[in-house]
């Protein structure tokens, strides 16, 4: 019978909320943030392309079990449409389409904003990760095909205006999960008749973190090595090298942070223990409720589980270690 193997890295559970520099990928991030803490697990919680910069929340270890929940959260982002110019892929990073002499006034971006608040069908950029009959639509995009993706409904929260000048205006945007900003500055272009394109992209909120929980690279190198500096390569072996990682896990924000969405019950040592065995508690108190079809349970202000409250009991769906 085949051994298994010991698994790699530390058991260390929460949440980096990365302040992501332009240039480096979503999963290259995680793979550098994986590396710097020695974790055993760690994923994020939706994907920003290299292009653009600014909050994307990594989960590490038992945090990775509440990534859906950070991913349905509402997103801001701070981005500038130069106007002037289509590009294929909707940003700097494809060539020119279509080009325009046109330039909009500042009036009229204002008169055209209301069009792109609230619920609104938007269809995705070519170069995307929408599935089209099994392929990513950004594969066929780079073999030259023409794909049609459907149009699909998101949701706006708000869309302000924060600069303006003639060939580009900045914009701050609160949308849902599936919202595309770079279709958002193509279909504005259109509609002005000047085209337009992203020449920059920011994300400065991923409901519920906010930019008071930003950490950056330098940042996290800083806290794991010291004064000695960036020591070692992610290449390297380091996972069993004595480090004092206190530094570095201070800057983690706790895995409960992503569950603030769901109602809260609080429970005693001994129902947590039941809870973790996979088994029902009665939940005692006031103003616990009575019915909720998703709830977590805490222990000592410690995450226990997320599941289902029916007839005042607790029922487990996912838990977490203790």
């Amino acid at each position: 019978m085949a051994r298994r193997g010991k698994k790699k890295g530390r058991p260390i559970s929460g949440w980096l909320v990365l302040d992501k520099p332009v240039g480096m990928g979503s999963t290259e991030a995680v793979s550098k943030i994986k590396w710097l803490f020695q974790a055993e697990k760690a994923g994020h919680a939706g994907t920003l392309d290299p292009l653009a910069s600014g909050m994307l929340p990594i989960a590490l270890g038992e945090a990775t079990k509440t990534v859906p929940y950070v991913q349905d959260g509402a997103k801001v982002y701070r981005f500038t449409v130069a106007w002037g110019e289509e590009r294929s892929t909707d940003d700097l990073e494809g060539p020119v389409t279509k080009n325009s002499d046109r330039r909009p006034a500042e009036a009229d971006v204002l008169l055209l904003m209301p069009k792109y608040t609230g619920v609104i069908m938007q269809t995705p950029p070519q170069f995307s990760a929408i599935k089209i009959s099994g392929e990513r639509a950004y594969d066929l995009a780079r073999d030259g095909a023409t794909v049609d993706i459907p149009a699909r409904e998101v949701e706006i929260g708000r869309l302000d205006l924060i600069e303006h000048n003639a060939d580009r205006t900045i914009f701050e945007v609160e949308c849902g999960k599936g919202t595309y900003v770079r279709s958002l500055a193509r279909d504005m272009g259109r509609d002005l008749g000047c085209f337009g394109h992203i020449a920059e992209l920011r994300r400065i909120e991923v409901e519920p973190f906010t930019q008071e929980d930003f950490v950056t690279i330098a940042e996290l190198e800083a806290a794991r090595f010291g004064e000695q500096g960036d020591e070692g390569s992610e290449s390297a072996d380091t996972a069993d090298v004595p480090v004092d990682f206190d530094a570095i896990d201070a800057l983690l924000v706790d895995t409960a942070a992503a569950l603030d969405c769901l109602p809260q019950v609080a429970i005693s040592d001994d129902a947590a223990t039941k809870i973790r065995l996979g088994n029902p508690v009665i939940i005692r108190g006031r103003d616990a409720p009575v019915e909720a079809e998703e709830a977590c349970a805490t222990a000592r202000g410690k995450l226990v589980a997320i599941g289902a409250i029916e007839q005042g009991m607790f029922k487990p769906k996912r838990v977490f270690a203790g």
